[in-house]
């Protein structure tokens, strides 16, 4: 009786785990809400916009106002003040501890397969890396945006590295894009027993934007015969989507920054398309959001062959841009696929990246008890169109000088070191999307309430 009671927890346990999907994070770098396809027809991205189109697409999605701090959100389920000051902002310091729960050790406890493949920007050192928090294998940068071609932070510190190791060469003279995606199909087309979870972050959009094409030994720059073109640029397929698109916009900063999309939309497209040659398609749930609103102006000469650029991205309906408190700087583009599971429809709740990790616990089985406690919530009823979720305050401050909390239609917004109950804006993001009305004057209840959510918030913070 032992045997046949052992036989099928085990013929149970399989079954189980047969039913969980692969699941896929994409992260991309600096692409604002107007920088795709589906909000912004001027953009070329077919690929985003297929998934988008037969997913759930937030159209109320946020983040945090910074590339960090919004990793952190994802990767644990909570918001960054809550493991101090290092991650309210870009760092290259370390910004949670070995050991702190996250997305890749709870779904490894489940019994995943872990992979971590491009950015990585929460600790840069080998030593606070990926493989100490989770994963199995990682690949990419471990600071913040690399050159496209040389792979190195900010011209010459070596980040580029597989499982903790700098490779040598930095593989240099291939586009960053390319090669993340690269190593992405890889591991999705490696044999596996197990389902399992790949945290694909993209450094592209964010500077510096460098496409060459094939002319790799020519950096990208203006042609000094041909006002207001790139050098090659007739040549560079990256330039020349099928719908003409790119080629329709007079701006050459805006030009080159839908080339780099464009160059990023593909490599998206082949990851899908690893994913349906390999049979994995049906059951792999793929989550997609940047990482913050868009750059807008560049100063250059951070990184070699690194260009000066203004105003750059898309146009977005929203108030501010990277680094701000405001919408423009924290809604970014986000939704979810997973066919035959989730269907074709727009969810208007707003929706935080803090929700993945719970969501992915959930959907990849595990019980309640075993996910840890954070700021998030499990959206998985809103996914599959089973019920609701609970109505949540939504809290953001970056670098301790800008702050917002949302709660319903209304949002509190300071910039500066002391947010006193005085010195608050308020809008209605129903009647003013836009953020252009400040109304806390006419309504001195409704901020002092929130100013109190606020002051909740902030005592789980630690710094």
């Amino acid at each position: 009786m032992k045997r046949i009671a052992l036989l099928i927890c085990l013929v149970w346990g399989t079954a189980l785990a047969a039913e969980k999907p692969n699941i896929l994070f994409i992260i991309t770098d600096d692409q604002g809400w107007g920088d795709i396809g589906y909000n912004n027809p001027n953009v070329y991205t077919p690929n985003l916009d297929k998934l988008a189109k037969a997913g759930a697409v937030f159209t109320q999605h946020y983040v945090m106002p910074q590339c960090t701090p919004s990793r952190i959100a994802a990767f644990t389920g909570r918001y960054p003040g809550r493991f101090g000051p290092n991650g309210l902002q870009a760092t290259s310091k370390k910004v949670f501890p070995v050991g702190t729960k996250n997305v890749a050790s709870v779904l490894k406890s489940a019994g995943y397969a872990t992979y971590q493949c491009g950015k990585w920007h929460m600790g840069t050192t080998p030593a606070d890396g990926p493989n100490h928090h989770g994963f199995d294998f990682s690949y990419g940068t471990l600071e913040g945006a690399c050159g496209a071609y040389d792979h190195h932070y900010r011209g010459n510190k070596e980040t580029w590295h597989r499982n903790l190791s700098f490779i040598p060469g930095a593989e240099n003279g291939r586009h960053v894009t390319d090669l993340i995606a690269e190593e992405a199909i890889r591991i999705i087309q490696e044999k596996k027993t197990n389902p399992f979870f790949l945290y694909l972050a993209f450094t592209a959009p964010h500077t510096p934007l460098d496409e060459r094409g094939t002319f790799v030994d020519q950096p990208t720059k203006l042609d000094p015969d041909k006002p207001g073109r790139w050098l090659n640029e007739d040549h560079i397929n990256w330039f020349n989507d099928p719908e003409g698109k790119i080629q329709k916009e007079k701006d050459p900063e805006k030009r080159l920054f839908l080339a780099v999309v464009h160059h990023l939309d593909d490599a998206v497209g082949q990851v899908v398309k690893s994913l349906e040659e390999s049979g994995q398609r049906e059951k792999t749930l793929i989550l997609f959001s940047s990482d913050n609103g868009p750059q807008v102006n560049w100063p250059g000469n951070a990184y070699p062959d690194d260009l000066k650029l203004t105003d750059f991205n898309q146009p977005i309906p929203f108030r501010g841009s990277k680094c701000d408190a405001y919408e423009g700087g924290i809604r970014v583009p986000g939704f979810a696929n997973w066919p035959g599971t989730i269907k074709p429809q727009t969810i208007s709740t707003p929706l935080h990246i803090v929700d993945w990790l719970p969501t992915a616990a959930t959907l990849a089985g595990l019980p309640k008890k075993k996910c840890p406690r954070g700021d998030g919530s499990d959206i998985s009823p809103l996914l599959l169109s089973t019920g609701t979720i609970p109505s949540r305050d939504l809290y953001w401050v970056w670098g301790g000088v800008k702050w917002a909390l949302r709660d319903g239609d209304w949002k509190l917004v300071y910039c500066g070191k002391t947010p006193e109950l005085s010195t608050w804006s308020l809008y209605n993001l129903t009647t003013d999307e836009r953020e252009k009305v400040d109304v806390s004057q006419k309504n001195a209840d409704v901020v002092k309430a929130l100013h109190q959510k606020f002051l909740t918030q902030r005592t789980l913070d630690t710094f």
